[in-house]
């Protein structure tokens, strides 16, 4: 089983049965949001988490070792270069010390789990690719909701994946789809995708009540938060640069891994910079629903 070093606030809040909020560290490197934004996204969310009076827990893989909650003098390393680790690389990770592994999704949701920590606050998902049917390419965060007892909180998937078959896929492995106050599952820089959730919520408690009585023991639930109105990008306008961006994928051979970034960057020249501030927004916004669900999950 994974070892874990929780910082010593992390581990007193957990053996208090207090509230904490893992957070994955991909979006705060160099392979996620360009600097500064991503030290700003990375002040936001812990301050968001704070701010509903729970206790911020980085994940991350430093020096070999899986951390859990980071001292404010360490952030600055989590900000440069580092090495993305999905849930399957964390081991080896370990294994070979690596510097910096930046966890993902899977890998912050297995942490989580392995942690203690119920509560999982992300950007967007990955999930099922168009074109899975002939490729596989179905993202690892799928398998790691549906295998580790955590509620994860993102604002949908990406827009440019299958979410009708990410849908399914969450159906099939018995992972609840809840959306906070809202009817729809959203598309990270859009708050509709078009297709509906199969039950709302409207508060913490109807969640953490959700999360108490799941009939799998080793199943997470999926909180779905659409982006803030004001910070919502314009979907016609996303629609025309996701088909382009996914055509060049195409053209040159780009699949796997590597489309995501590829695509949120050609995102980011299209809208003149104004993905990152929505990306900034929903991250901040995620952050502070899954403290809500933390503090309702800790009263009991």
């Amino acid at each position: 089983m994974i070892d874990v070093h929780c910082s010593d606030e992390v581990r007193d809040t957990l053996d208090a049965s207090g509230p904490v909020v893992a957070m994955e560290s991909t979006i705060y490197s160099n392979l996620g949001l360009p600097a500064p934004a991503n030290g700003e996204a990375l002040d936001r969310c812990i301050a968001a988490i704070r701010s509903q009076g729970a206790v911020p827990a980085v994940t991350a893989v430093l020096d070999g070792v899986v951390r859990v909650g980071l001292d404010p003098s360490e952030h600055e390393r989590i900000l440069g270069d580092a090495r993305k680790a999905a849930e399957r690389d964390v081991p080896v990770a370990v294994a070979q010390r690596w510097e910096f592994g930046a966890t993902t999704v899977s890998a912050s949701v297995a942490i989580s789990a392995a942690a203690g920590i119920p509560v999982f606050a992300t950007g967007g998902l990955g999930g099922v690719h168009r074109g899975a049917e002939l490729t596989a390419d179905v993202s690892a965060d799928l398998d790691a909701l549906a295998s580790h007892r955590v509620v994860t909180v993102s604002a949908g998937a990406k827009a440019f994946l299958d979410l009708s078959r990410t849908l399914e896929y969450l159906e099939t492995f018995g992972v609840p789809v809840l959306g906070w106050q809202h009817d729809w599952f959203p598309a990270f820089y859009t708050r509709s995708s078009g297709l509906r959730v199969a039950h709302r919520v409207e508060t913490a408690g109807e969640v953490a009540r959700t999360f108490d009585n799941l009939t799998r023991p080793a199943s997470g639930v999926l909180v779905t938060v659409p982006i803030p109105e004001q910070d919502e990008l314009d979907a016609t306008e996303l629609d025309r640069v996701l088909d382009d961006a996914l055509a060049e994928c195409d053209s040159v051979g780009i699949v796997g891994a590597a489309v995501t970034p590829f695509v949120l960057d050609r995102i980011a020249q299209a809208t003149d910079g104004r993905s990152i501030p929505a990306n900034l927004a929903l991250a901040e916004n995620n952050a502070g629903v899954a403290a809500e669900i933390a503090v309702a999950i800790a009263a009991g």
